[in-house]
């Protein structure tokens, strides 16, 4: 007979083990903050083992929390695998997938007809900057910008980017390109870095990569979302420095110019998936796909 703790206690402490917040777990599983801290504890009881150190804060797993961890979270996804295989007419739904605004926008939505044609694919685009959380969110796949691959499932690159200034033609006074001393006195535009790293976009990194040892002009407008710089540019307003991977498509058309030869490294595009999702054919014919986009 196996000696297995209750399915409820091991739910809830996966929960909280990859949130490593029980407010957010709570929300997930439908239940309060106690009620998952109680399950937690009865695991913890029956084990006869901390799994969290719950102080100093935020909580964190003990030794033992991170090999169990690994353990109920893979064996739950096999589960909840096993249950959407045999399920019945889910192969034929969409493939839920979680991508930035940005890339959602500027980049997937114009393709998705081309991609249901060449791949055989249907996907629901979930467009959010928010990093989707593959064991319980309901997505089956997602596109992530960052500098590394994460630990938390399979990750693939995709496209490396590189951040270029960008502007609507008729900004420039001349068709030759500009001087990165003309560039930094036209009216520069910013938006907020969506990843925590020290290497964020900055009209300060850039005039440093440009050698410009000249004081910076403040911003003429600042904004929250990539997109909506993005869209400022087109509409005329200044200088965004900008992923070349959304913009590229501006610029093939004319609508935007890359207008230095100067750029900053930018983080890569990854597709993230688990390993054994029951999917994993769809989910192989979409990168496939994404490949042959470079």
């Amino acid at each position: 007979m196996r000696r297995l703790p209750p399915l409820h206690a091991l739910r809830a402490f996966e929960a909280a083990a990859r949130h490593l917040h029980f407010k957010n777990a709570a929300e997930e599983l439908g239940l309060t903050p106690t009620a998952i801290s109680h399950q937690v504890r009865q695991l913890e009881d029956i084990l006869g083992l901390e799994l969290f150190h719950r102080f100093p804060r935020p909580v964190h797993l003990s030794p033992a929390g991170e090999k169990l961890f690994t353990v109920v979270r893979d064996s739950l996804d096999n589960i909840a695998g096993a249950v959407e295989d045999l399920s019945e007419g889910d192969h034929d739904s969409p493939l839920k997938i979680s991508v930035t605004m940005a890339f959602a926008s500027r980049w997937l939505l114009a393709r998705l007809p081309l991609l249901r044609k060449e791949a055989g694919v249907d996907v629901m685009v979930e467009a959010d900057n928010r990093i989707a959380d593959l064991h319980g969110s309901g997505m089956d796949f997602a596109i992530r910008y960052a500098e590394f691959p994460g630990e938390d499932a399979e990750w693939k690159k995709l496209f490396t980017d590189q951040i270029i200034p960008v502007c609507a033609p008729a900004l420039l006074d001349d068709q030759e390109l500009p001087t990165a001393e003309k560039i930094v006195k036209l009216p520069l535009l910013h938006y907020r870095w969506k990843t925590k790293s020290p290497n964020a976009p900055s009209w300060e990194r850039w005039m440093a990569q440009a050698n410009l040892d000249i004081k910076v002009r403040p911003v003429v407008q600042s904004f929250s979302e990539e997109i909506h710089a993005i869209e400022a540019a087109v509409n005329g307003q200044g200088v965004i420095l900008a992923s070349q991977f959304l913009v590229a498509d501006l610029i093939s058309e004319g609508v935007l110019a890359n207008i230095s030869e100067i750029s900053l490294p930018g983080h890569s595009y990854w597709a993230v998936f688990l390993p054994n999702h029951p999917r994993r054919q769809a989910i192989d014919r979409l990168i496939e796909w994404l490949d042959r986009q470079n």
